[in-house]
């Protein structure tokens, strides 16, 4: 138990993390070459495991078409708008706005997803959700706005991508059985080819300018933000089950803040309450889900009951 409790903190810790390595090292690289180098810092971990746990084989290939989708839209694409919303912003409102994952994965559940109804309660997620995103954006203040809306717009973008995704993989990939293992380390190779093939390598060598951001890069973002969050995740899956497990996200926008005012970045009370609301947001559609999915199957269980 003090492990599963470890590995959630830390899991935690490392997803609220990245944006301030993202940050420094905006300055130093383009966002395509963040992007490369954390997927092929985070790819490497979960090849080793993979091969180790031997959940790659070829029987796979076939839905190689299903992970490329993911790999470039969930992966590629998704890493490089949001170090351009971090670039554009500070790490620790780049970090509350990564945080509205939650919002947009249960708007486009319950679009795209026959079996996902919205209740009271994850209606009122959504709506609080939105207030937070609102506090952070301060569209009100126009030019003097402290907050750039173009990397608004990108955290955003990248926030409603990850949410399509997790539509895509309930519909396409979740039916495969496949482990689930097996599924990011395909997604994160493909991801890593499709970067490897449209970055432009001119200038990274600039990242060595200062240890601090390379280190924040491959080590933090790439191989503790990427590699080892997933293995853990995955961890937390089997221990705790999906629910308990993404409770982690309470702890990402919460440690983005802190850590964005420790190295000097403006918290003020819209920000805080910004952080609260998102939050609050999270758990209202957690538990609204956990309550939807109960009376879905007390409902079967009647049904079953009369037949």
């Amino acid at each position: 138990m003090r492990l599963t409790k470890a590995s959630f903190v830390f899991l935690g810790l490392c997803w609220g993390s990245n944006f301030i390595y993202m940050k420094w090292a905006a300055v130093l690289i383009s966002p395509m070459q963040i992007a490369f180098l954390r997927v092929l810092s985070g790819f490497l971990p979960l090849a080793v495991v993979a091969s180790y746990k031997g959940v790659i084989n070829r029987g796979q290939v076939k839905h190689i078409p299903h992970f490329f989708v993911m790999a470039a839209v969930a992966t590629a694409f998704y890493y490089v708008a949001i170090v351009k919303g971090t670039a554009l912003l500070p790490s620790g409102v780049a970090g509350v706005l990564g945080g509205s994952i939650a919002i947009f994965t249960a708007i486009a559940s319950v679009l795209f997803l026959r079996t996902e109804k919205l209740n009271a309660l994850m209606g009122f997620g959504v709506i609080a959700g939105f207030a937070g995103i609102v506090l952070i954006a301060r569209p009100w203040e126009g030019e003097n706005n402290a907050n750039d809306l173009t990397g608004v717009a990108w955290m955003l973008g990248a926030a409603i991508i990850l949410g399509l995704s997790y539509v895509y993989v309930r519909r396409f990939l979740s039916p495969l059985n496949l482990p689930p293992l097996a599924m990011v380390t395909w997604q994160m190779g493909l991801a890593l080819a499709i970067l490897a093939a449209l970055t432009d390598y001119s200038g990274m060598g600039r990242l060595m300018q200062d240890w601090r951001a390379a280190a924040g890069v491959v080590v933090g973002l790439g191989f503790l933000g990427t590699g080892m969050a997933f293995l853990l995740y995955y961890y937390l899956l089997q221990e705790l089950g999906a629910v308990a497990a993404s409770g982690a996200t309470y702890i990402t926008p919460t440690v983005a803040v802190l850590i964005g005012w420790l190295a000097g970045e403006r918290v003020d009370m819209l920000e805080i309450a910004a952080v609260a609301l998102i939050l609050a947001s999270i758990a209202m559609l957690q538990i609204g889900r956990q309550r939807a999915s109960r009376s879905i199957e007390q409902s079967a269980n009647i049904g079953s009951a009369r037949t």
